[in-house]
């Protein structure tokens, strides 16, 4: 690992996760806001390490590899954390989405990899703004207390949550899309370069390999239920029967 600020700052962010865990477990008031407090921190370094990297000129490859990972990592321990605490239908339903999510990403950029290119699933403005919503919700429901008044707080987290869940399947749908039309040749995304794609910490611009059949079968589906309301509509009434 290259030894530089921007990664050591990625590196604590991974150590602060088993710490967040453990203040979780504290007695209260210490557990909650313990626990908050180590995700605000540790999500403001996702910014902070970044900033720096490009600042300083210290982007790497270990860096780049390292960020989102770490970044996954944060949002699902703590996302467990909620449902440990909170344990309802909307709480499961938000971290199956999101936590899933992540999976197939990971996958697709595993295949990628796979297949010999230097290419990483693109980061674009919209899943930018889902992650701010996603940072932003889940320390409030870590945080708030239980008393009447703290319902408030816990009704904010649970929209800004919803939100975040909202423009996950958003943003999924959109990569699939650019994808299928990489796939096929079409306009600038044969060229792997997707619309409002944010370049990587360092600076390497998206390019997409050819894929298999049993890939462009697979995104096709997935494509064609997120874009029929009727399918998700009744994935999201079977999942609240649960």
């Amino acid at each position: 690992m290259p030894l530089n600020l921007p990664n050591l700052l990625t590196a604590l962010r991974v150590l602060a996760i088993p710490l967040m865990v453990v203040f979780y477990y504290l007695p209260q008031p210490i557990s909650t806001v313990g626990a908050a407090l180590v995700f605000i921190i540790a999500s403001i370094t996702d910014w902070l390490d970044g900033w720096l990297a490009r600042k300083m000129n210290q982007t790497s490859e270990f860096g780049a590899f390292l960020d989102p990972v770490a970044d996954k990592l944060l949002v699902s321990v703590a996302l467990i954390l909620l449902l440990h605490r909170m344990d309802n239908a909307f709480i499961t339903l938000a971290a199956m989405v999101v936590i899933g999510r992540e999976i197939v990403v990971s996958a697709l950029r595993e295949w990628m990899a796979q297949a010999g290119n230097r290419a990483s699933v693109a980061v674009t403005s919209l899943a930018k703004l889902k992650t701010g919503f996603q940072m932003t919700a889940i320390p409030i429901l870590l945080w708030y207390p239980s008393e009447p008044a703290g319902e408030y707080f816990r009704l904010l987290g649970l929209v800004l949550l919803g939100i975040a869940v909202v423009l996950t399947l958003w943003s999924m749908a959109i990569y699939f899309k650019v994808f299928l039309a990489s796939l096929e040749g079409e306009g600038p995304e044969a060229k792997g370069v997707v619309p409002g794609a944010v370049r990587n910490r360092c600076g390497d611009a998206i390019t997409q390999p050819a894929a298999s059949p049993a890939i462009v079968i697979a995104v096709s589906y997935f494509t064609s239920s997120i874009d029929s309301s009727a399918v998700t509509l009744k994935i999201f009434t079977s999942a609240m029967r649960l």
